[in-house]
């Protein structure tokens, strides 16, 4: 037997093994609760028999069967908790065939080549990660084939259409993909990185494997829902039989973890043995683009994609935004030199039928994972194109924290800044003189720290007032096909850890800064692919304004800022325009 087969044996064997070990955890829990009814049994049995007679063995029978009765009843609202609990469902954008009938086929052939079954769906996520899912819980079916209108994703061509729920069950896991490596890998990358993902079909398909899974599936479940508030006016009544079913739940989840854990990693490394001989050379360049697509993908949600969502607006384009990110990230680092030249292959979003209806929905979906943006559009939550992106989001937020900077000054009392006051024309209306004379010395040696606490408590105040609908209250897009799994709200993902009071006052000091260049000194807002909004002077981006904000905020020391207002050409004594 070649290395290759033996690694692969080794992988499967150990993860059988592990799968009968969960099943024998499952055949244990029944066991244990059929135990005192067998016992009941045999008293019974005994007494009709002329054996265990007597006041003693009678109360014992009753006693025992009294146990039988409540230790059955636990067990059957354990097993019907488990058997009914909704599955944890990774929220995606579905991918019919129709609109993907390339990469079908292109996976299709790559199970083929695999010789493992096909997936029966093609999922796209928001994240640079791809996986397999099962999803032939009854209740994900119904809602697969509500979204699509009565026809599902899955199976493929020349399965069984016709095939009842237990067919169903049965079916292959779907290929979950993440768009970001559809828009920045070539299609020769792309298959080489879901090869071993799509190895995992083969274990899949083992029943004993199938089995465990459903049974770990099904406990996680039933310990969400036990978690949750019970609905309707019975929630008093369900709580404790609900938290008596969630404890035993968990506690055999927790005698499952080591052996299900144990159970994945045979599994995957199964898949990727299997996948060694599938374009390997390749794999290896390819696990470098997915490290690459990582790095541009998080710097263009929290610096670019972050600050929109903050504004009510989401960009519609983030796949495409990836691309620029880091094909300017090629340019900046040399260790991504030479990975620019790969855009002149194929890209892998080329296999969909209309990339711009996926990157949108894609787009969509992170919004609300990461944000907790409504799913349809409103005149508070609407999309943003690339090209309206500097007006609409970068000019739009330097004006909103400006003026919110100003706000908090009004509210600690301070005066206009003296050179305006004897300018009628300026008296009263917002200056940056006004501020770098207060952080520079007019406000005393706690200025500062003053108006950093003042920022603080009007970012959580405004914060605070914003309406969040929850992410789940309507349908997205046609049909709902961006939430198919359910109407509760989506988990949010925080991308950025709480600012402290400086960090939001540099922020703010730096936004009017960059609002009194616009008005006064003829700049621009401006987009950067990787840093986000961005100060454009004569057509070039400023980067050198963050550390003389910094020491006027830090330090009090005006000078550096005043050096670099002066040679841009601000006028800190002109008025500027806030909203």
């Amino acid at each position: 037997m070649s290395v290759t087969g033996t690694g692969e044996e080794l992988g499967a064997q150990a993860a059988r093994t592990r799968a009968l070990a969960l099943l024998r955890i499952r055949s244990r829990a029944t066991a244990a609760a059929l135990l005192p009814a067998a016992c009941a049994v045999v008293l019974f049995a005994a007494g009709a028999q002329g054996f265990a007679e007597g006041g003693g063995w009678d109360a014992a029978r009753w006693a025992v069967t009294a146990c039988a009765v409540v230790v059955l009843l636990v067990a059957a609202a354990v097993a019907l908790a488990v058997v009914r609990a909704k599955p944890a469902v990774s929220p995606t954008v579905p991918l019919s065939e129709a609109a993907a009938p390339d990469l079908y086929r292109l996976v299709r052939d790559l199970a083929e080549r695999l010789g493992v079954p096909a997936p029966s769906a093609i999922a796209l996520t928001p994240d640079c990660d791809s996986w397999l899912e099962d999803r032939t819980h009854p209740a994900a079916e119904q809602a697969v084939r509500a979204a699509s209108g009565g026809s599902s994703d899955g199976p493929p061509d020349g399965a069984d259409r016709r095939a009842g729920p237990r067919r169903r069950t049965q079916a292959a896991p779907v290929l979950v993909i993440g768009s970001p490596f559809l828009w920045w890998m070539r299609v020769a990358e792309l298959r080489a990185v879901l090869a071993p993902v799509v190895a995992g079909t083969g274990p899949a398909a083992h029943p004993d494997i199938a089995a465990a899974r459903r049974f770990v599936r099904g406990l996680d479940g039933a310990v969400a829902d036990a978690a949750a508030p019970a609905p309707g006016p019975l929630r008093a009544l369900l709580r404790l039989p609900r938290l008596l079913t969630g404890r035993i739940a968990r506690l055999l989840l927790r005698s499952c973890r080591g052996h299900a854990a144990e159970m994945e990693r045979g599994v995957a490394a199964a898949a990727s043995t299997r996948a060694q001989a599938v374009d390997y050379g390749l794999r290896i360049v390819a696990q470098e683009q997915v490290g690459l697509a990582y790095a541009g993908w998080d710097r263009l949600l929290t610096r670019v994609a972050l600050p929109a969502w903050r504004m009510g607006r989401w960009p519609s384009r983030l796949d495409v935004g990836v691309v620029s990110a880091l094909t300017e990230l090629s340019r900046r680092d040399r260790l991504a030199e030479g990975f620019a030249s790969r855009l002149g292959e194929r890209p892998a979003c080329d296999l969909l039928e209309e990339p711009g209806a996926a990157d949108e929905a894609a787009s969509l979906l992170a919004a609300r994972l990461f944000h907790g943006g409504p799913a349809e559009n409103g005149p508070d939550w609407a999309p943003v194109d690339w090209q309206a992106y500097p007006d609409e989001v970068v000019d739009r937020k330097w004006r909103s924290e400006a003026a919110r900077l100003h706000r908090v000054l009004d509210a600690l009392g301070v005066p206009p800044a003296a050179g305006s006051a004897s300018d009628p024309v300026c008296t009263g209306v917002p200056t940056l003189a006004r501020v770098v004379e207060y952080l520079s010395g007019g406000g005393g040696g706690g200025g500062g720290e003053e108006l950093a606490a003042g920022i603080s408590a009007a970012v959580a105040r405004d914060e605070a007032r914003e309406p969040r609908p929850a992410a789940g209250a309507g349908p997205g897009g046609a049909g709902g096909a961006l939430d198919p799994w359910g109407p509760d709200p989506l988990p949010l993902l925080p991308l950025q850890p709480p600012r402290t009071g400086t960090e939001l006052l540099a922020d703010h000091v730096a936004a009017m800064v960059c609002c009194a260049a616009v008005d006064t000194a003829g700049a621009r807002p401006g987009l950067d692919w990787l840093d986000g909004p961005a100060l454009l002077v004569d057509g070039e981006r400023r980067s050198d304004l963050g550390s003389p904000v910094l020491s006027l905020v830090e330090e009090g020391d005006a000078g550096p800022l005043r050096s670099w207002l002066t040679s841009v050409g601000v006028r800190t004594d002109k008025p500027v325009r806030l909203v």
